[in-house]
């Protein structure tokens, strides 16, 4: 119940977030004590209103804050960690009033007394916390611990000068150069502060290694904030971008010898953030890569750039290229963009880049970007369907026979009424167990890799595993072959029937479980299928089996409780078999759902949307044919007379197919193919069409110029909506395939806006008089020189709205004012469409109360 509470807050807290929340900081500072002794601190400095969580909290409420440290030789803890700040302690009404110790303001300092032997070895360690407000809560964090108590050494000096660090370097004395005290000299120039929604989990060092005469290794270490990966230089290029090397001038001066060697703690496997694409990806720092060189000229200066992207389990960060300089004659090396002085920021002149001034974040038109909507709880649908597949089940030649009998053994085999009711109910509790334990693996699986139902829901092979199974599903259900388990199973289990007591009743729910497998199989697997592609995991699997068995269970307990309800039962025959052939036909469709998941992860472009609903057409077709008697199968009895239930389900399968056909009609509105509201989420969408494929996401008309796109806002006076996304960004897709087709939204989309979407990861070079270096102000003194598009938009997101996640959506007026409150990730289309309503009424507001003259217009900066 914990995990599901904080599962609920935290989703709750991205969908009421207009951006990035990021209510706490942390600080770390040394107190010395004694020669020996120190204090290590760990400071929370949290915006009002927002809370953190005392080490001693109840387990089942909140996360309390944890520490971990690394353990080592060099020093030892002393004490617990203590805890200081203003605090409550009492019932919390997030947490259905379970009591916790909360920490309600700023500072909150947390600190462990250490004894110390190696001053000069760093103490390393990390802290999880959660934040919540009075509303809502954020996922658990992690923050990453290091402490260097050699600061604070009498014996060391407070600085060194890049003369002796070349001085010690030429000795031989540290073979990694004392490139770690050159990186501390240097983070003296990037004091500042970070734009509050600015990402840099990655840190880069770099270190030359004397090997032997002539030959170094040339070092480059990436350190990871905790949650965030990067990606082998093997990985698929379709899915995330690889880490890439590049040696300028290699073969002049210096050699390289061999390729960039990678290692560190890593994962392969499907990657759910690029749709189940194949990478291999670094989940922990440090991730060292290593280039061994040969060198001839002593006096070369070797430069290069290292090409990454970061990502954590929901986001990736804009590819970004970072520099390095070695220089051989010194035995120095630099890694890292030359950060701009305070004078070079000051004097920074415009480039004329974009169109808009630098917006005011905090001065927006609107304060309605999102109205809080309430969702309903997927598990309790999943749980339904789950009982609403028992409940088919029923229907099946394998189970609907037992009810009679079972019942009437549990009635007229006992001692007395009441001991037939209590076996009876006995019974079917056990059916409902057997299939809740199905689920249990599931969770083992969950507990060993949080992301591995995740990572197989995405899968492309799995996908097309699916789509096998359900087709071998199919043709059993109409008759071809049975799927039986192996006979040893089940003659076991009826064995141990007789054991006796209630023992004996479980076995016997099991035996039924077993034996009506040949029935239940397809429903289960379908079940299966339905949880492992959804968000759910192992709790959702568990919920639609607790359903499916809940539904076998009940007419077992509710029959022997009044037998003569079996009287209104119809006989077993015929049309037993009819109800699994039918499940068939819709099994048939649904295999190709699957195969349409991995058709669109993999462009293939084989089952595109006309494609697909052809297939169901003549599956629904089928079906209507088989229920007047058109078709038959292996096992179907002679129809004598069509039954009112044959004629009304033949009938409305017929018009199913009718309704399918009516999405190839063109829709001259979107300029595609009509999409059919029923199919959402199971057909391809309909711009994945061979005929009418879509330039932009559902056709809209878009710009993917800013400057073009705000020119042409300006002529027809229509607000702007600035979509910031990616091409390796699969929530951008999710928004344009689930949220945007969405009748409230699609219409206010093409009719009332100006879409101008920007792709910060756009390969392609800008023209040479576009090739400007920028200087960061949200990353205080960071230089760029802006050589492709993406690098352009990227610069553009970063810089003027503060934050460098993607999909962002910015509205904006023709004359660049904020509308209101950007938003990222919005999969719910009614959040999204009051997000785009507010825009509107802020734009007419403006419209209407102010009429620019010239002078108030802005143009080109």
């Amino acid at each position: 119940m914990r995990f599901l509470l904080l599962l609920l807050l935290s989703g709750l807290s991205f969908s009421l977030s207009a951006q990035i929340l990021d209510p706490v900081s942390w600080e770390t500072s040394v107190e010395k004590i004694s020669d020996t002794e120190y204090d290590l601190i760990a400071t929370a400095t949290m915006e009002d209103g927002w809370t953190i969580y005392s080490q001693f909290t109840d387990d089942n409420g909140p996360v309390p804050t944890y520490f971990e440290f690394e353990p080592g030789d060099h020093y030892e803890r002393v004490g617990e960690v203590t805890e200081k700040g203003k605090k409550k302690e009492g019932p919390d009404p997030l947490f259905g009033d379970v009591v916790v110790i909360k920490y309600v303001a700023s500072p909150v300092t947390f600190t462990q007394r250490v004894k110390v032997s190696d001053i000069n070895t760093p103490i390393k360690g990390y802290l999880e916390y959660m934040t919540c407000d009075d509303s809502r809560c954020l996922p658990p964090t992690e923050f990453n611990l290091k402490y260097d108590l050699s600061a604070l050494s009498e014996e060391k000096s407070a600085e060194k000068t890049k003369e002796q660090i070349q001085e010690q370097a030429s000795t031989g004395k540290d073979q990694g150069l004392l490139i770690q005290e050159q990186e501390e000299i240097e983070e003296v120039k990037t004091t500042g502060t970070l734009g509050k929604n600015i990402k840099q989990p990655v840190t880069w060092s770099i270190q030359l290694r004397p090997i032997e005469e002539g030959t170094y290794d040339i070092a480059i270490t990436a350190d990871l904030e905790q949650g965030w990966t990067i990606y082998s230089q093997d990985t698929e290029d379709n899915g995330p971008i690889p880490t890439e090397f590049t040696f300028e001038d290699a073969g002049n001066g210096y050699t390289l010898e061999g390729k960039v060697e990678e290692e560190g703690k890593f994962k392969e496997g499907p990657d759910a953030v690029f749709g189940g694409v194949f990478v291999k990806k670094y989940v922990k720092g440090p991730v060292l890569f290593k280039q061994r060189i040969r060198v001839t000229d002593n006096k070369k200066e070797i430069t290069g750039n290292v090409y990454f992207m970061a990502c954590d389990a929901s986001k990736c960060l804009p590819p970004e290229e970072v520099p390095f300089t070695i220089s051989l004659a010194s035995g120095t090396a630099t890694i890292g963009a030359e950060l701009a002085s305070p004078e070079e920021m000051a004097a920074q002149e415009d480039k004329g880049l974009f169109y808009i001034n630098r917006p005011d974040l905090d001065a927006v038109e609107a304060e309605c970007s999102v109205a809080v909507v309430e969702k309903s709880n997927s598990y309790w649908s999943i749980f339904f369907l789950g009982f609403l597949g028992g409940l088919i089940a029923l229907l099946t030649p394998c189970v609907f026979p037992m009810i009679p009998l079972t019942v009437s053994f549990f009635t007229k085999g006992s001692e007395n009424k009441q001991k037939g009711l209590t076996n009876a109910f006995l019974y079917g509790f056990f059916i409902f167990l057997v299939y809740l334990l199905l689920s249990v693996p599931f969770h083992l699986m969950d507990s060993i890799n949080p992301d591995i139902l995740n990572d197989i829901s995405t899968n492309v092979w799995l996908n097309i595993a699916f789509f096998l199974i359900f087709l071998f599903f199919a043709f059993s259900f109409f008759g071809y072959y049975e799927i039986t388990l192996p006979a040893s199973w089940t003659n076991k289990a009826s064995s141990a029937e007789g054991v006796g007591g209630i023992l004996g009743i479980f076995f016997m729910a099991l035996t039924l479980a077993l034996v009506s497998f040949s029935c239940t199989g397809p429903i289960l697997g379908s079940l299966l299928a339905g949880a492992l592609s959804s968000d759910g995991g192992a709790m959702q699997l568990t919920m639609g089996m607790g359903g499916f068995g809940l539904a076998l269970a009940l007419p077992f307990g509710l029959f022997a409780a009044f037998p003569g309800w079996m009287n209104t039962l119809p006989s077993s025959g015929g049309w037993l078999n009819s109800v699994k052939v039918v499940l068939g036909f819709v099994e048939l469709a649904l295999a190709f759902k699957f195969l349409s998941n991995a058709d669109l992860v993999q462009h293939w472009g084989f089952l595109t949307v006309e494609v697909f609903l052809g297939i169901w057409i003549v599956t629904a077709i089928g079906l209507g044919l088989y229920l007047f008697g058109k078709i038959k199968f292996p096992h179907d009895s002679p129809i004598k007379k069509l039954g009112l239930t044959r004629i009304v389900l033949g009938t409305a399968s017929f018009a199913f197919a009718l309704y399918l056909m009516t999405g190839f009609i063109f829709d001259e509105k979107a300029n595609s193919l009509r999409s059919l509201t029923l199919l959402s989420g199971l057909a391809p969408p309909a711009c994945y069409s061979m005929f009418y494929p879509c330039d932009c996401p559902q056709n809209l008309n878009c710009f993917k110029d800013f400057n073009q796109g705000m020119a042409y806002a300006k002529k027809v006076n229509k607000p702007v909506m600035i979509d910031f996304t990616g091409h390796a960004c699969v929530n951008c897709r999710k928004m344009e395939e689930q949220v945007w087709p969405k009748s409230e939204v699609y219409g206010t989309l093409k009719e009332d806006y100006i879409l101008i979407s920007l792709y910060v990861d756009e390969d392609i070079n800008l023209p040479e008089e576009e090739q400007v270096e920028v200087i960061y102000t949200v990353i205080p003194g960071k230089k760029r020189l802006l050589e492709t598009v993406g690098d352009k938009w990227s610069y553009f997101e970063t810089e003027y709205f503060e934050t460098n996640t993607q999909p962002y959506y910015v509205l904006l007026s023709p004359e660049g004012e904020m509308l209101n409150r950007p938003v990222g990730y919005t999969p719910d289309a009614e959040e999204y469409a009051d997000f785009l309503e507010c825009g509107l009424q802020s734009f007419e507001r403006i419209s209407q109360e102010t009429t620019p003259s010239e002078g108030q217009k802005l143009g080109l900066r």
